[in-house]
């Protein structure tokens, strides 16, 4: 069997602390909490094995390298296991704080409750660090199972306008998978432990209005199983670079809070049915009432897997060409001098533009550093658990990628995630280049990377999975 652990740690930043992730917001700081942040843990060990896995997911849009290194220090300050079986995934909601530590200066956009960013950040190996005793000492035998529901909460977020050009919205004639891949984790006695639901949507349904703290709907879907269903519930963000909530950019959490329940729920459906043996119906006798009743017993005929395999594979993907880091700061830094002009003179409007445009430039300029050898490693983690696949990357693929692996592993209970350990920019197709976008422009990968990655996605589980 399986050993499971599970706990989670409060990284809720304080009130005051620098928000406005969104290019056309105005304000610059949280003004409040919509629901708390933490960092779900989830700890697997076989019995069979040996081997170790800790699972770690956050309420975060973006987590650099440094955060990684930091967070990763705090797991093995605890716990003896390989750096590489640790796997660090963020939400990504877009309502929380700044990416990292690095952005104490505000990213030069923000100048207001910057001064929190270091110590927030500072706070997390305590915080970890203790939810992993927690989680080790928490250990039940459990048994995994696997479903998968379906939920239209989702869409294809590349529409166009009347002139062709492309834009963060509904696109009801693109590609979206509504799929919702849920794993359960039960004791011996059938008691919830855990489950872990996979969904690919972007979480920005808060937009720049809003001003609150907030998981976003991620945060209320995993609220609702807990509810519902009972244990801890994980979230793993899917192939979702081109996928977005269908109710979007607003300033009401409520919004947030109806699709997250509404995720929640599909999710606890499919949960509450899971059953992790094989059975076999057996009529044990017929029962003489006013009817002939039937009485039945379905007999487990097989157990589930304890496997626990952990493959890492590295892989470097080419290039787009940026101007040198020199040009790009030059650029980025008029952008920042023109910024704070608007916000001397006071207009809201100037303000918003000048914001977009600074942080447009900081995307240039992060992404002429990635691609500075004219190569960027990619992290492939592939972690087999039981008969089940789980594959995260580092980067924000497009749900096409997410179609292409499966269809190429059919029949196979497969995973996948962005998001995961550190994030290193879009992964648009090689199609999505010729039609232009903002993911295109916000990435430091060319085209052929399409095919190297896939290869190397499917080699993956290909090898892992025999």
């Amino acid at each position: 069997m399986l050993l499971i652990g599970n706990s989670k740690a409060d990284i809720t930043p304080p009130v005051g602390i620098a928000h406005a992730n969104w290019g056309s917001s105005v304000h610059q700081v949280a003004e409040g909490i919509d629901m708390p942040l933490y960092c779900n843990v989830l700890y697997i060990e076989s019995e069979a094995s040996g081997n170790k896995v800790i699972i770690l997911d956050l309420d975060l849009c973006i987590i650099d390298d440094e955060i990684d290194q930091m967070i990763r220090e705090a797991v093995l300050s605890v716990i003896n296991i390989p750096s590489e079986n640790i796997r660090i995934s963020v939400s990504h909601t877009h309502a929380g704080p700044p990416y990292g530590r690095s952005d104490s200066t505000g990213g030069g956009w923000l100048t207001e409750g910057v001064d929190l960013i270091v110590p927030y950040f500072e706070s997390f190996p305590e915080k970890i660090s203790d939810a992993i005793k927690k989680a080790t000492a928490s250990l039940k035998r459990c048994n995994i199972s696997y479903g998968v529901g379906r939920s239209d909460i989702n869409i294809n977020r590349r529409p166009a306008d009347e002139k062709g050009n492309l834009f963060t919205g509904r696109n009801w004639d693109g590609i979206v998978d509504h799929s919702v891949d849920v794993i359960g984790f039960d004791d011996e006695n059938g008691k919830v432990v855990s489950t872990i639901v996979g969904y690919a949507c972007h979480p920005h349904i808060l937009g720049p209005e809003n001003r609150l703290i907030s998981p976003d709907y991620p945060g209320h879907l995993r609220k609702t199983v807990e509810d519902i269903v009972g244990g801890s519930c994980l979230f793993f963000q899917g192939y979702a670079g081109n996928q977005g909530p269908v109710h979007t950019f607003v300033g009401e959490v409520e919004v947030a809070r109806k699709a997250g329940k509404i995720l929640g729920l599909e999710a606890s459906k499919v949960r509450l049915s899971l059953d992790p043996f094989e059975r076999k119906e057996e009529l044990i006798e017929i029962v003489q009432a006013g009817a002939d009743l039937g009485m039945y017993e379905d007999v487990a005929v097989s157990e589930p897997s304890d496997d626990l395999i952990i493959n890492n594979a590295y892989v470097d993907l080419p290039t787009l060409d940026f101007p040198s880091y020199e040009e790009a700061s030059e650029i980025y830094d008029n952008a920042i001098e023109e910024l704070n002009e608007a916000r001397r003179l006071g207009n809201k409007d100037e303000i918003k533009k000048m914001v977009s445009n600074a942080k447009r430039a900081n995307f240039t300029r992060r992404n002429s550093l990635r691609s500075k050898n004219g190569k960027v490693n990619i992290w492939i983690q592939t972690i087999k658990i039981g008969d089940i696949v789980l594959q995260g990357l580092p980067l924000e693929p497009f749900i096409e990628y997410g179609d292409r692996i499966k269809s190429l592993n059919p029949n196979k209970k497969v995973i996948l995630s962005g998001y995961t350990n550190c994030i290193h920019g879009y992964l648009p197709t090689a199609k999505a280049y010729e039609e232009g976008g903002y993911e295109t422009r916000n990435t430091p990968l060319n085209p052929e990377s399409e095919e190297i990655i896939i290869d190397a996605c499917d080699s993956e589980i290909k090898k892992i999975d025999n």
